[in-house]
């Protein structure tokens, strides 16, 4: 997820340049294309006869994307969620050289008072990927129940105290519902007061409703699919995670198409095992101090990536 105050720069641009590409003239898809800073960077380096899609829901970052396509014959975005990559792959009727998806909010939507995302600039409480689908967070909110509250809030945001904020916020909303930023960022800092860490205290809360509301954790789970379905032989898989439960989903995931999946002890026969599909290239790679010095939205991000064999 994109730290706060920082103007949108693509993290680990180097290093998805130097393990992403492994055909000039090949087919990628940019699946979370946002302001397009990776998309931009990988039709620099990639030859005349390459093609790149990005895909983006939010409006705006489509906006963008129509704006390269306009000056760019070897780019096209698609306006949907990211887990579209087996129809972007069919449509283009290519082989599939590599993925990318650069996962969480973007800086330019953390900085956007309108879009709900911040706990520290006031605004509606919307957090929506797409503003035009869907129910926003003050909707849901308003009408959820407790249990289904501190569910989202420890599930999706590993928060401890999960059921003393969703109580809070039931008995708030009974008075007057919370439809603002602030309101909700200072409801979750009164019953869990300041955190020691510097950590603003609802941190996790906004991770967790924004997750719920947009979907990401089921459509990531269905675009790695997608993408290992789709890519060809010695094609490549490269995900920049922000938070530890996105980057558990793609180091298992990574895992088990690697066929390294743990077997449950105390079976009495070994089940047939699963064809190897992936495997890992290299270790998961952090930004370096130069980077975060420059871009604190580097800090919490890490890349994983993984090469297509023949099953």
């Amino acid at each position: 997820m994109a730290q706060e105050g920082n103007a949108h720069k693509p993290v680990l641009l180097r290093e998805v340049l130097d393990m992403l590409p492994t055909h000039a003239n090949g087919f990628y898809i940019d699946a979370t294309f946002g302001r397009g800073g990776h998309s931009r960077a990988l039709l620099d380096v990639l030859g005349a006869e390459a093609c790149l899609v990005g895909i983006d829901r939010d409006p705006q970052a489509v906006a963008a994307g129509r704006e390269l396509e306009r000056a760019e014959a070897r780019f096209h975005i698609v306006a949907s969620r990211f887990d579209c990559i087996d129809r972007v792959a069919s449509d283009v009727g290519r082989p599939l050289d590599g993925v990318l998806m650069d996962l969480g909010v973007s800086s330019p939507q953390l900085d956007d008072p309108g879009r709900g995302f911040s706990f520290l600039r006031d605004g509606p409480l919307d957090m929506r990927m797409n503003p035009e689908e869907g129910i926003s967070a003050a909707e849901w909110l308003a009408r959820a129940e407790r249990d289904a509250i501190a569910d989202v809030l420890y599930q999706f945001g590993e928060e401890r105290r999960s059921r003393r904020i969703a109580r809070a916020i039931c008995e708030q909303r009974e008075q007057q519902p919370i439809t603002r930023t602030t309101e909700l960022a200072a409801l979750v800092e009164r019953v869990l007061g300041r955190s020691e860490t510097g950590k603003h205290p609802a941190t996790r809360t906004f991770q967790a409703i924004r997750i719920f509301i947009n979907g990401e954790l089921d459509a990531l789970q269905l675009a790695l699919a997608q993408a290992v379905d789709a890519l060809q032989p010695g094609g490549r898989l490269a995900v920049i995670s922000f938070h530890s439960l996105e980057d558990r989903i793609v180091k298992h995931f990574i895992r088990d198409e690697s066929g390294r999946a743990p077997v449950p002890r105390g079976l009495p026969v070994l089940p047939d095992a699963p064809p190897v599909r992936l495997r890992s290239i290299g270790k998961a790679v952090r930004a370096g101090r130069e980077e975060v010095a420059v871009n604190a939205r580097a800090r919490s991000a890490v890349l994983r990536v993984a090469e297509r064999v023949a099953a």
